[in-house]
């Protein structure tokens, strides 16, 4: 059983690494990344764009996701650290 759920974990990890090497290369925005790895629906990216367009002082998106618990601390942490590698560097040292 241990060892069907690592495989599943791999073939997900997998998906995800192939996702957002291609964003990256790609430079892609936050928001979008994370909606192709299913982090956000596209009902809560577009609520939080909302959001941001509304204020009159724009935020980061990054800090309102938090706010409104679409993303926890380090998921965001993560993605923001991710968007800023090079090409080559992802897949050397993503650790799902």
């Amino acid at each position: 059983m241990k060892q069907r759920q690592r495989v599943r974990e791999r073939a997900r990890g997998a998906f995800v690494l192939s996702v957002l090497e291609d964003y990256f290369e790609k430079k892609k925005r936050l928001g979008a990344i994370l909606r192709s790895v299913a982090v956000l629906s596209n009902n809560q990216l577009n609520k939080a764009l909302e959001i941001q367009k509304g204020e009159k002082k724009r935020r980061l998106l990054g800090e309102i996701l938090l706010e409104e618990g679409l993303v926890d601390e380090k998921t965001l942490r993560e993605t923001l650290s991710l968007q800023k590698t090079k090409k080559g560097w992802l897949g050397k040292h993503l650790i799902l």
